[in-house]
Protein backbone atom coordinates (compact mmCIF):
# COMPACT_ATOMS: atom_id res chain seq x y z
CA UNK A 1 0.00 0.00 0.00
CA UNK A 2 1.69 3.24 -1.18
CA UNK A 3 1.53 6.02 1.53
CA UNK A 4 0.69 10.24 1.22
CA UNK A 5 0.73 11.80 4.38
CA UNK A 6 -2.08 13.87 2.82
CA UNK A 7 -3.73 11.25 1.93
CA UNK A 8 -3.15 9.21 5.23
CA UNK A 9 -4.37 12.39 7.03
CA UNK A 10 -7.36 13.14 5.27
CA UNK A 11 -8.56 9.23 5.54
CA UNK A 12 -7.92 9.55 9.28
CA UNK A 13 -9.38 12.93 9.70
CA UNK A 14 -12.76 10.70 8.31
CA UNK A 15 -12.64 7.36 9.99
CA UNK A 16 -12.16 9.09 13.49
CA UNK A 17 -15.05 11.44 12.70
CA UNK A 18 -13.10 14.91 12.16
CA UNK A 19 -14.40 15.00 8.90
CA UNK A 20 -17.60 14.12 7.68
CA UNK A 21 -18.02 12.27 4.43
CA UNK A 22 -20.79 12.27 1.73
CA UNK A 23 -21.79 8.49 0.10
CA UNK A 24 -19.45 9.71 -3.26
CA UNK A 25 -15.98 10.34 -1.09
CA UNK A 26 -16.74 7.19 1.24
CA UNK A 27 -16.93 5.44 -1.99
CA UNK A 28 -13.94 7.07 -3.97
CA UNK A 29 -11.83 6.06 -0.28
CA UNK A 30 -13.20 2.59 -0.54
CA UNK A 31 -11.96 2.41 -4.62
CA UNK A 32 -8.61 3.84 -4.00
CA UNK A 33 -8.20 1.24 -1.57
CA UNK A 34 -8.62 -1.14 -3.37
CA UNK A 35 -7.73 0.03 -6.96
CA UNK A 36 -5.13 2.47 -6.43
CA UNK A 37 -3.32 2.87 -3.41
CA UNK A 38 -2.69 -1.07 -3.63
CA UNK A 39 -0.87 -0.79 -6.74
CA UNK A 40 3.39 -1.13 -6.76
CA UNK A 41 3.83 0.71 -10.53
CA UNK A 42 2.88 4.18 -9.41
CA UNK A 43 3.77 6.80 -6.98
CA UNK A 44 3.58 9.85 -5.55
CA UNK A 45 5.75 12.63 -6.87
CA UNK A 46 6.47 13.97 -3.34
CA UNK A 47 8.82 16.87 -4.93
CA UNK A 48 5.67 17.96 -7.00
CA UNK A 49 3.35 17.43 -4.31
CA UNK A 50 5.42 19.92 -1.71
CA UNK A 51 6.19 22.68 -4.37
CA UNK A 52 2.75 23.29 -5.36
CA UNK A 53 1.43 23.44 -1.98
CA UNK A 54 4.25 25.93 -1.08
CA UNK A 55 3.99 27.89 -3.93
CA UNK A 56 0.45 28.30 -3.02
CA UNK A 57 0.34 28.99 0.41
CA UNK A 58 3.47 31.72 -0.28
CA UNK A 59 1.42 33.51 -2.98
CA UNK A 60 -2.38 33.08 -2.33
CA UNK A 61 -3.73 31.25 0.52
CA UNK A 62 -3.67 28.71 3.31
CA UNK A 63 -4.46 25.11 2.12
CA UNK A 64 -7.09 23.30 3.87
CA UNK A 65 -6.64 19.31 3.91
CA UNK A 66 -8.87 18.53 1.63
CA UNK A 67 -7.19 20.76 -0.89
CA UNK A 68 -3.65 19.06 -0.40
CA UNK A 69 -5.65 15.51 -0.57
CA UNK A 70 -6.65 16.55 -4.51
CA UNK A 71 -3.27 18.09 -5.14
CA UNK A 72 -1.77 14.75 -4.04
CA UNK A 73 -3.01 13.00 -6.64
CA UNK A 74 -3.08 15.29 -9.43
CA UNK A 75 0.92 14.65 -9.32
CA UNK A 76 0.40 10.57 -9.15
CA UNK A 77 2.69 9.11 -11.43
CA UNK A 78 3.63 5.87 -13.18
CA UNK A 79 6.83 4.40 -11.71
CA UNK A 80 8.82 3.20 -15.35
CA UNK A 81 7.42 5.90 -17.55
CA UNK A 82 7.33 9.88 -17.35
CA UNK A 83 3.40 9.47 -17.38
CA UNK A 84 0.60 11.04 -14.97
CA UNK A 85 -1.71 8.07 -13.27
CA UNK A 86 -4.81 10.57 -13.38
CA UNK A 87 -5.71 12.45 -17.30
CA UNK A 88 -8.42 13.88 -15.61
CA UNK A 89 -9.18 15.44 -12.33
CA UNK A 90 -13.01 15.76 -11.27
CA UNK A 91 -14.26 18.08 -8.66
CA UNK A 92 -18.23 18.60 -7.87
CA UNK A 93 -18.03 20.52 -4.72
CA UNK A 94 -20.70 23.26 -3.11
CA UNK A 95 -20.34 26.75 -3.96
CA UNK A 96 -17.65 28.76 -1.84
CA UNK A 97 -14.96 26.38 -1.36
CA UNK A 98 -12.07 28.24 -3.28
CA UNK A 99 -12.44 26.48 -6.57
CA UNK A 100 -11.19 29.57 -8.47
CA UNK A 101 -8.34 30.45 -6.23
CA UNK A 102 -7.55 26.63 -6.37
CA UNK A 103 -7.50 27.01 -10.32
CA UNK A 104 -5.26 29.95 -10.01
CA UNK A 105 -2.96 28.47 -7.90
CA UNK A 106 -2.75 24.86 -9.71
CA UNK A 107 -2.37 27.20 -13.31
CA UNK A 108 0.27 29.66 -11.51
CA UNK A 109 2.34 26.75 -10.41
CA UNK A 110 1.79 24.60 -13.57
CA UNK A 111 3.74 27.41 -15.75
CA UNK A 112 6.01 28.54 -13.16
CA UNK A 113 10.17 27.47 -12.88
CA UNK A 114 8.93 24.74 -10.41
CA UNK A 115 7.43 22.35 -12.50
CA UNK A 116 9.36 22.66 -14.93
CA UNK A 117 7.71 21.41 -18.13
CA UNK A 118 8.58 23.74 -21.39
CA UNK A 119 5.56 24.74 -23.69
CA UNK A 120 3.39 23.15 -20.50
CA UNK A 121 0.24 25.59 -21.70
CA UNK A 122 -3.00 26.15 -19.71
CA UNK A 123 -5.93 27.36 -20.73
CA UNK A 124 -8.78 28.07 -18.21
CA UNK A 125 -12.83 27.28 -20.31
CA UNK A 126 -16.01 28.77 -18.63
CA UNK A 127 -19.26 29.66 -20.13
CA UNK A 128 -19.04 33.71 -19.81
CA UNK A 129 -15.81 35.98 -20.07
CA UNK A 130 -16.12 37.34 -16.76
CA UNK A 131 -16.54 33.71 -15.42
CA UNK A 132 -12.95 32.77 -17.79
CA UNK A 133 -10.69 35.65 -16.63
CA UNK A 134 -11.40 35.38 -13.06
CA UNK A 135 -8.18 33.09 -12.34
CA UNK A 136 -5.73 35.32 -14.55
CA UNK A 137 -7.23 38.69 -12.80
CA UNK A 138 -6.08 36.74 -9.80
CA UNK A 139 -2.84 35.74 -10.97
CA UNK A 140 -2.48 39.09 -12.85
CA UNK A 141 -3.01 40.70 -8.81
CA UNK A 142 -1.05 38.81 -7.23
CA UNK A 143 2.08 39.65 -9.95
CA UNK A 144 1.11 42.97 -9.57
CA UNK A 145 1.55 42.77 -6.00
CA UNK A 146 4.84 41.16 -5.74
CA UNK A 147 6.26 42.56 -9.41
CA UNK A 148 9.95 43.22 -8.14
CA UNK A 149 10.16 39.29 -7.67
CA UNK A 150 7.91 37.92 -9.79
CA UNK A 151 9.05 40.30 -12.89
CA UNK A 152 11.99 37.18 -12.69
CA UNK A 153 10.27 34.63 -13.55
CA UNK A 154 7.04 36.02 -15.26
CA UNK A 155 5.32 39.00 -17.87
CA UNK A 156 1.80 39.38 -17.58
CA UNK A 157 -1.14 40.78 -18.88
CA UNK A 158 -4.78 41.25 -18.03
CA UNK A 159 -5.56 38.52 -20.35
CA UNK A 160 -2.43 36.20 -20.14
CA UNK A 161 0.33 35.11 -17.72
CA UNK A 162 4.00 34.10 -19.29
CA UNK A 163 5.94 31.71 -17.54
CA UNK A 164 9.54 32.58 -18.67
CA UNK A 165 11.73 30.15 -18.36
CA UNK A 166 9.16 27.26 -19.25
CA UNK A 167 7.50 29.46 -22.03
CA UNK A 168 4.45 28.74 -21.09
CA UNK A 169 1.42 30.41 -20.79
CA UNK A 170 -2.51 30.65 -18.86
CA UNK A 171 -4.88 32.45 -20.42
CA UNK A 172 -8.47 31.98 -20.29
CA UNK A 173 -11.15 31.22 -23.22
CA UNK A 174 -15.05 31.19 -23.52
CA UNK A 175 -17.22 28.36 -24.36
CA UNK A 176 -17.68 29.00 -27.80
CA UNK A 177 -16.15 25.94 -29.39
CA UNK A 178 -17.09 27.06 -33.76
CA UNK A 179 -14.27 29.39 -33.56
CA UNK A 180 -11.16 27.39 -31.32
CA UNK A 181 -9.11 24.57 -32.31
CA UNK A 182 -7.16 22.88 -29.47
CA UNK A 183 -4.25 24.95 -29.61
CA UNK A 184 -1.25 23.47 -27.74
CA UNK A 185 -1.93 23.39 -24.09
CA UNK A 186 -0.57 20.88 -21.74
CA UNK A 187 -3.39 21.41 -18.84
CA UNK A 188 -7.26 22.22 -19.80
CA UNK A 189 -9.26 23.25 -17.07
CA UNK A 190 -13.07 23.51 -17.41
CA UNK A 191 -14.84 25.81 -15.05
CA UNK A 192 -18.61 25.38 -14.17
CA UNK A 193 -19.32 23.05 -17.07
CA UNK A 194 -22.33 21.54 -15.46
CA UNK A 195 -23.72 24.10 -18.45
CA UNK A 196 -22.92 22.11 -21.02
CA UNK A 197 -25.77 20.39 -23.09
CA UNK A 198 -23.15 18.38 -25.10
CA UNK A 199 -19.54 17.19 -25.23
CA UNK A 200 -18.42 19.43 -28.26
CA UNK A 201 -16.24 22.26 -27.14
CA UNK A 202 -14.30 19.72 -24.69
CA UNK A 203 -14.05 17.27 -27.71
CA UNK A 204 -12.40 20.32 -29.79
CA UNK A 205 -10.52 21.92 -27.29
CA UNK A 206 -9.25 18.33 -25.73
CA UNK A 207 -8.28 17.44 -29.52
CA UNK A 208 -4.71 19.70 -29.05
CA UNK A 209 -3.35 17.34 -25.74
CA UNK A 210 -0.92 15.48 -25.72
CA UNK A 211 1.31 17.69 -27.50
CA UNK A 212 3.28 18.27 -24.13
CA UNK A 213 3.75 15.60 -21.43
CA UNK A 214 1.37 15.46 -18.79
CA UNK A 215 -1.55 16.73 -20.14
CA UNK A 216 -4.37 17.29 -17.81
CA UNK A 217 -7.84 17.67 -17.80
CA UNK A 218 -9.39 19.44 -14.78
CA UNK A 219 -13.52 19.60 -14.66
CA UNK A 220 -14.47 21.64 -11.31
CA UNK A 221 -18.05 23.13 -10.61
CA UNK A 222 -20.89 23.18 -8.58
CA UNK A 223 -24.20 21.47 -9.64
CA UNK A 224 -26.73 22.90 -12.01
CA UNK A 225 -30.12 23.08 -13.55
CA UNK A 226 -29.24 21.45 -17.08
CA UNK A 227 -30.85 18.23 -16.48
CA UNK A 228 -30.18 14.78 -19.25
CA UNK A 229 -27.07 16.62 -20.39
CA UNK A 230 -23.68 15.81 -20.99
CA UNK A 231 -22.91 16.58 -16.62
CA UNK A 232 -25.30 13.92 -16.24
CA UNK A 233 -24.04 11.50 -18.09
CA UNK A 234 -20.24 12.15 -17.24
CA UNK A 235 -21.46 12.55 -13.66
CA UNK A 236 -22.80 8.77 -14.33
CA UNK A 237 -19.46 7.49 -15.57
CA UNK A 238 -17.90 8.84 -12.55
CA UNK A 239 -19.65 7.14 -9.75
CA UNK A 240 -19.08 4.21 -11.61
CA UNK A 241 -15.56 4.84 -11.42
CA UNK A 242 -16.38 5.30 -7.41
CA UNK A 243 -18.26 1.99 -7.06
CA UNK A 244 -15.47 0.04 -8.50
CA UNK A 245 -14.55 -1.96 -11.62
CA UNK A 246 -14.57 0.22 -14.13
CA UNK A 247 -12.31 0.79 -17.03
CA UNK A 248 -11.62 4.34 -16.57
CA UNK A 249 -9.06 3.78 -14.50
CA UNK A 250 -7.40 7.51 -15.35
CA UNK A 251 -10.56 9.74 -14.12
CA UNK A 252 -9.81 11.01 -10.40
CA UNK A 253 -13.03 11.74 -8.93
CA UNK A 254 -13.69 14.12 -5.89
CA UNK A 255 -17.84 14.77 -5.36
CA UNK A 256 -18.91 16.98 -2.56
CA UNK A 257 -23.11 17.08 -1.89
CA UNK A 258 -25.84 16.19 0.53
CA UNK A 259 -26.94 12.38 0.28
CA UNK A 260 -30.33 13.74 1.09
CA UNK A 261 -32.38 16.83 0.70
CA UNK A 262 -33.86 15.85 4.53
CA UNK A 263 -29.95 16.33 5.56
CA UNK A 264 -30.22 19.86 4.65
CA UNK A 265 -32.13 20.83 7.69
CA UNK A 266 -28.96 19.97 9.95
CA UNK A 267 -26.44 22.63 9.07
CA UNK A 268 -23.99 19.89 10.85
CA UNK A 269 -24.08 17.95 7.85
CA UNK A 270 -23.53 20.89 5.23
CA UNK A 271 -19.74 19.68 5.19
CA UNK A 272 -20.69 16.57 3.15
CA UNK A 273 -21.47 19.49 0.68
CA UNK A 274 -19.04 22.07 1.95
CA UNK A 275 -15.89 20.44 3.24
CA UNK A 276 -14.35 23.46 4.39
CA UNK A 277 -16.68 23.10 7.24
CA UNK A 278 -14.78 20.43 8.66
CA UNK A 279 -13.43 20.87 12.21
CA UNK A 280 -11.39 22.98 12.96
CA UNK A 281 -12.71 25.98 10.74
CA UNK A 282 -10.77 28.63 9.04
CA UNK A 283 -11.97 32.45 9.68
CA UNK A 284 -13.20 31.95 5.77
CA UNK A 285 -14.99 29.23 6.88
CA UNK A 286 -16.44 30.03 9.42
CA UNK A 287 -17.67 33.77 7.34
CA UNK A 288 -19.34 31.17 4.87
CA UNK A 289 -20.67 29.07 6.85
CA UNK A 290 -22.62 32.10 8.72
CA UNK A 291 -23.05 33.42 4.85
CA UNK A 292 -25.10 30.31 3.90
CA UNK A 293 -26.83 29.73 7.56
CA UNK A 294 -28.18 33.32 6.32
CA UNK A 295 -29.28 32.58 3.13
CA UNK A 296 -30.95 29.04 4.78
CA UNK A 297 -32.80 31.20 7.11
CA UNK A 298 -34.05 33.61 4.32
CA UNK A 299 -35.63 30.28 2.10
CA UNK A 300 -38.13 31.09 5.00
CA UNK A 301 -39.72 34.41 3.51
CA UNK A 302 -38.27 33.53 0.02
CA UNK A 303 -39.14 30.24 -0.94
CA UNK A 304 -38.41 30.92 -4.35
CA UNK A 305 -34.36 30.86 -3.72
CA UNK A 306 -34.88 27.31 -2.37
CA UNK A 307 -33.70 25.40 -6.08
CA UNK A 308 -30.74 28.02 -6.19
CA UNK A 309 -29.47 27.08 -2.94
CA UNK A 310 -30.13 23.74 -3.38
CA UNK A 311 -28.36 23.28 -6.48
CA UNK A 312 -25.64 25.37 -5.46
CA UNK A 313 -24.97 25.20 -1.71
CA UNK A 314 -26.11 22.15 -1.40
CA UNK A 315 -24.65 20.85 -4.71
CA UNK A 316 -28.22 18.41 -4.32
CA UNK A 317 -30.44 20.11 -7.24
CA UNK A 318 -34.00 19.36 -7.22
CA UNK A 319 -35.04 16.37 -9.53
CA UNK A 320 -38.35 17.65 -10.15
CA UNK A 321 -37.11 21.18 -11.69
CA UNK A 322 -41.25 23.03 -10.98
CA UNK A 323 -42.17 24.22 -7.57
CA UNK A 324 -45.45 25.24 -6.46
CA UNK A 325 -45.71 29.47 -6.71
CA UNK A 326 -46.89 29.29 -3.71
CA UNK A 327 -48.07 26.93 -0.53
CA UNK A 328 -51.49 26.58 -0.28
CA UNK A 329 -51.82 28.43 3.05
CA UNK A 330 -49.62 31.29 1.63
CA UNK A 331 -52.47 31.43 -1.56
CA UNK A 332 -55.71 31.38 1.24
CA UNK A 333 -53.90 34.14 3.39
CA UNK A 334 -54.96 35.96 0.18
CA UNK A 335 -58.20 35.97 1.44
CA UNK A 336 -58.80 38.97 3.16
CA UNK A 337 -60.94 42.37 2.84
CA UNK A 338 -60.65 44.56 0.28
CA UNK A 339 -60.39 48.02 1.64
CA UNK A 340 -62.48 49.84 -1.20
CA UNK A 341 -63.46 53.03 0.76
CA UNK A 342 -59.78 53.82 1.51
CA UNK A 343 -59.22 52.34 -2.73
CA UNK A 344 -61.25 54.91 -4.54
CA UNK A 345 -58.49 57.97 -3.66
CA UNK A 346 -55.61 55.61 -5.38
CA UNK A 347 -53.80 55.24 -8.39
CA UNK A 348 -54.31 51.85 -9.67
CA UNK A 349 -52.56 49.68 -12.55
CA UNK A 350 -55.15 47.13 -14.88
CA UNK A 351 -53.91 44.27 -16.63
CA UNK A 352 -55.82 42.01 -19.35
CA UNK A 353 -54.74 38.26 -20.59
CA UNK A 354 -57.40 38.13 -23.41
CA UNK A 355 -58.31 34.91 -25.01
CA UNK A 356 -61.02 35.72 -27.71
CA UNK A 357 -63.05 32.20 -28.28
CA UNK A 358 -61.05 29.76 -25.88
CA UNK A 359 -60.16 29.81 -22.43
CA UNK A 360 -60.91 32.64 -20.47
CA UNK A 361 -60.18 36.55 -20.26
CA UNK A 362 -58.63 38.02 -16.95
CA UNK A 363 -59.13 41.59 -16.05
CA UNK A 364 -58.20 43.82 -13.27
CA UNK A 365 -56.85 46.89 -11.32
CA UNK A 366 -53.59 46.56 -8.87
CA UNK A 367 -53.25 48.51 -5.59
CA UNK A 368 -50.40 49.57 -3.91
CA UNK A 369 -51.39 50.19 -0.52
CA UNK A 370 -48.42 50.38 2.44
CA UNK A 371 -46.65 47.19 2.43
CA UNK A 372 -49.30 45.24 0.79
CA UNK A 373 -50.98 44.34 -2.95
CA UNK A 374 -54.17 44.63 -3.92
CA UNK A 375 -56.02 43.06 -7.25
CA UNK A 376 -59.30 43.40 -8.04
CA UNK A 377 -60.63 41.11 -11.05
CA UNK A 378 -62.93 39.72 -12.90
CA UNK A 379 -63.20 37.41 -15.42
CA UNK A 380 -64.94 36.29 -18.68
CA UNK A 381 -65.38 33.10 -20.84
CA UNK A 382 -67.79 31.33 -23.10
CA UNK A 383 -70.61 29.25 -21.46
CA UNK A 384 -70.36 26.63 -24.36
CA UNK A 385 -66.63 26.21 -23.62
CA UNK A 386 -67.00 25.53 -19.87
CA UNK A 387 -69.82 23.04 -20.39
CA UNK A 388 -67.37 21.54 -22.92
CA UNK A 389 -63.96 21.79 -21.10
CA UNK A 390 -65.66 19.68 -18.05
CA UNK A 391 -63.68 21.77 -15.93
CA UNK A 392 -63.75 20.42 -11.84
CA UNK A 393 -64.16 23.51 -10.24
CA UNK A 394 -67.58 25.28 -9.48
CA UNK A 395 -67.35 27.54 -12.40
CA UNK A 396 -71.48 28.22 -12.29
CA UNK A 397 -71.11 28.63 -8.60
CA UNK A 398 -68.25 31.60 -8.85
CA UNK A 399 -70.72 32.83 -11.83
CA UNK A 400 -73.43 33.48 -8.92
CA UNK A 401 -70.90 34.85 -6.52
CA UNK A 402 -69.98 37.74 -9.44
CA UNK A 403 -66.37 36.63 -9.97
CA UNK A 404 -66.98 35.29 -13.84
CA UNK A 405 -69.37 36.45 -16.42
CA UNK A 406 -70.14 33.68 -19.13
CA UNK A 407 -71.30 34.87 -22.18
CA UNK A 408 -73.52 32.73 -24.25
CA UNK A 409 -72.01 34.37 -27.95
CA UNK A 410 -69.86 32.66 -29.86
CA UNK A 411 -66.54 34.88 -29.31
CA UNK A 412 -65.42 36.95 -25.83
CA UNK A 413 -66.00 40.43 -27.13
CA UNK A 414 -63.39 43.33 -26.51
CA UNK A 415 -65.98 45.82 -25.32
CA UNK A 416 -67.22 43.71 -22.24
CA UNK A 417 -63.25 44.29 -21.01
CA UNK A 418 -63.33 47.93 -22.16
CA UNK A 419 -66.23 48.50 -20.17
CA UNK A 420 -64.96 46.88 -17.03
CA UNK A 421 -62.01 49.11 -16.96
CA UNK A 422 -64.23 52.40 -17.95
CA UNK A 423 -66.10 51.05 -14.37
CA UNK A 424 -62.98 50.88 -12.85
CA UNK A 425 -61.97 54.16 -13.52
CA UNK A 426 -65.00 56.10 -12.88
CA UNK A 427 -63.86 54.40 -8.78
CA UNK A 428 -60.39 54.49 -8.78
CA UNK A 429 -57.30 56.18 -10.44
CA UNK A 430 -56.82 54.16 -13.23
CA UNK A 431 -55.46 55.36 -16.83
CA UNK A 432 -52.71 52.53 -17.72
CA UNK A 433 -53.39 48.70 -18.80
CA UNK A 434 -51.41 46.16 -19.27
CA UNK A 435 -51.58 43.40 -21.28
CA UNK A 436 -49.61 40.83 -23.61
CA UNK A 437 -49.58 40.79 -27.72
CA UNK A 438 -52.41 38.37 -28.42
CA UNK A 439 -55.07 40.14 -30.53
CA UNK A 440 -53.26 43.58 -29.84
CA UNK A 441 -54.95 44.71 -32.52
CA UNK A 442 -58.21 44.18 -31.01
CA UNK A 443 -56.97 45.03 -27.58
CA UNK A 444 -55.05 48.33 -28.09
CA UNK A 445 -57.44 49.86 -30.24
CA UNK A 446 -60.57 49.27 -28.62
CA UNK A 447 -58.37 50.70 -25.21
CA UNK A 448 -56.40 53.56 -26.69
CA UNK A 449 -60.35 54.71 -28.12
CA UNK A 450 -61.89 54.89 -24.53
CA UNK A 451 -59.09 56.91 -23.43
CA UNK A 452 -56.52 54.69 -21.84
CA UNK A 453 -52.66 54.02 -22.23
CA UNK A 454 -51.87 50.38 -23.41
CA UNK A 455 -48.69 48.81 -22.65
CA UNK A 456 -48.27 45.30 -24.06
CA UNK A 457 -45.43 42.37 -22.97
CA UNK A 458 -43.80 41.54 -26.17
CA UNK A 459 -42.48 38.27 -24.03
CA UNK A 460 -44.44 37.67 -20.86
CA UNK A 461 -41.82 35.12 -20.13
CA UNK A 462 -38.97 37.40 -20.04
CA UNK A 463 -40.89 39.55 -17.24
CA UNK A 464 -42.00 36.23 -15.97
CA UNK A 465 -37.89 35.43 -15.06
CA UNK A 466 -37.66 38.69 -13.75
CA UNK A 467 -40.88 38.87 -11.28
CA UNK A 468 -40.67 35.35 -10.04
CA UNK A 469 -38.67 35.55 -6.98
CA UNK A 470 -40.41 38.76 -5.88
CA UNK A 471 -44.17 37.19 -6.69
CA UNK A 472 -42.85 34.32 -4.19
CA UNK A 473 -41.68 36.05 -1.65
CA UNK A 474 -44.56 38.46 -1.48
CA UNK A 475 -46.90 35.43 -1.24
CA UNK A 476 -44.76 33.92 1.38
CA UNK A 477 -44.74 37.63 3.03
CA UNK A 478 -48.62 37.21 3.00
CA UNK A 479 -48.75 40.68 1.14
CA UNK A 480 -50.81 39.66 -1.41
CA UNK A 481 -54.56 40.70 -1.14
CA UNK A 482 -57.68 39.36 -3.59
CA UNK A 483 -60.25 39.73 -1.43
CA UNK A 484 -62.77 36.29 -1.43
CA UNK A 485 -61.87 35.05 -4.72
CA UNK A 486 -62.13 31.43 -4.85
CA UNK A 487 -61.08 31.96 -9.25
CA UNK A 488 -58.10 33.55 -7.80
CA UNK A 489 -56.73 31.15 -5.40
CA UNK A 490 -57.59 28.68 -7.82
CA UNK A 491 -55.73 30.63 -10.59
CA UNK A 492 -52.80 30.94 -8.51
CA UNK A 493 -52.95 26.74 -7.06
CA UNK A 494 -52.41 26.24 -10.83
CA UNK A 495 -49.07 27.71 -11.71
CA UNK A 496 -45.96 26.36 -10.91
CA UNK A 497 -42.68 27.92 -11.08
CA UNK A 498 -40.33 25.98 -13.88
CA UNK A 499 -36.35 26.44 -13.32
CA UNK A 500 -35.07 26.64 -16.96
CA UNK A 501 -31.56 25.41 -17.93
CA UNK A 502 -30.42 28.87 -17.57
CA UNK A 503 -31.31 28.79 -13.83
CA UNK A 504 -33.95 31.44 -14.73
CA UNK A 505 -37.67 31.26 -13.71
CA UNK A 506 -40.37 30.54 -15.90
CA UNK A 507 -44.45 30.51 -14.27
CA UNK A 508 -46.54 27.55 -16.19
CA UNK A 509 -49.35 25.73 -16.03
CA UNK A 510 -49.80 22.51 -14.09
CA UNK A 511 -51.75 21.31 -17.00
CA UNK A 512 -52.28 23.52 -20.50
CA UNK A 513 -56.08 21.76 -20.69
CA UNK A 514 -57.92 22.01 -17.24
CA UNK A 515 -55.80 24.16 -15.19
CA UNK A 516 -56.52 27.67 -16.02
CA UNK A 517 -54.76 30.46 -14.84
CA UNK A 518 -55.43 33.86 -16.79
CA UNK A 519 -56.29 35.71 -14.09
CA UNK A 520 -52.97 35.39 -12.18
CA UNK A 521 -51.55 36.08 -15.32
CA UNK A 522 -53.00 39.58 -15.73
CA UNK A 523 -52.17 40.27 -11.98
CA UNK A 524 -48.06 39.54 -12.88
CA UNK A 525 -48.57 41.77 -15.88
CA UNK A 526 -49.87 44.86 -13.50
CA UNK A 527 -46.88 44.20 -10.93
CA UNK A 528 -44.91 44.33 -13.71
CA UNK A 529 -46.01 48.17 -13.76
CA UNK A 530 -46.03 47.68 -9.79
CA UNK A 531 -43.18 50.68 -9.20
CA UNK A 532 -44.84 52.88 -11.00
CA UNK A 533 -47.47 53.21 -9.00
CA UNK A 534 -47.82 55.99 -5.99
CA UNK A 535 -50.24 56.54 -3.08
CA UNK A 536 -51.75 59.26 -4.15
CA UNK A 537 -54.94 60.31 -2.82
CA UNK A 538 -56.43 62.17 -5.90
CA UNK A 539 -59.37 64.14 -3.92
CA UNK A 540 -56.48 66.01 -1.51
CA UNK A 541 -54.65 66.57 -4.94
CA UNK A 542 -57.78 68.08 -6.27
CA UNK A 543 -58.05 70.24 -3.14
CA UNK A 544 -54.87 71.42 -2.95
CA UNK A 545 -54.94 72.80 -6.70
CA UNK A 546 -57.96 74.03 -5.89
CA UNK A 547 -56.45 76.26 -2.74
CA UNK A 548 -53.52 77.56 -5.10
CA UNK A 549 -55.91 78.85 -7.57
CA UNK A 550 -55.14 76.36 -10.50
Amino acid sequence: MIKQKYVDAYIVAWREGRAIFNQERIELINQLETEVLNRDDIYFDERQIDQCINYIEKWYFKLELFQKFIIAFIFLKYKERDKLFYKDIVIVIARGNGKNGLISGLADYFISPGHGIEGYNVDVVANSEDQAETSVKEIYNMKEKNKNFMKNFFSWTKTKITGKAALAEFKFRTSNADTKDGGRPGCLIFDEWHIYEDTKLINTLSSGLGKVKHRRRIYISTNGHVRGGFFDRFIEQCVEILKGGSMRKNRFVFICKMDSKDEVENPELWEKANPMFSQPRSPYAEELFDTIMDEYLDLEDDPSGRPEFMAKRMNLPQQDNTVKVASWEDIEATNRPIPYERLQNKMCIGAIDFSFIKDFTACGVLFKDGDNYIWESHQFARREFIKEANLKPPIFEWEEQGLITLLDEPVINISYMVNYFCEMREKYGLNTIVGDTFRLDIVKQALEQAGFKVLYIQNPHAIYAKLAPRIEMLFAQKRIIFGDNPLMRWNTNNIVVKIKNDGNKDFVKKDEVKRKTDGFSAFVYALWQADELEEIDIDGALDILESLNF
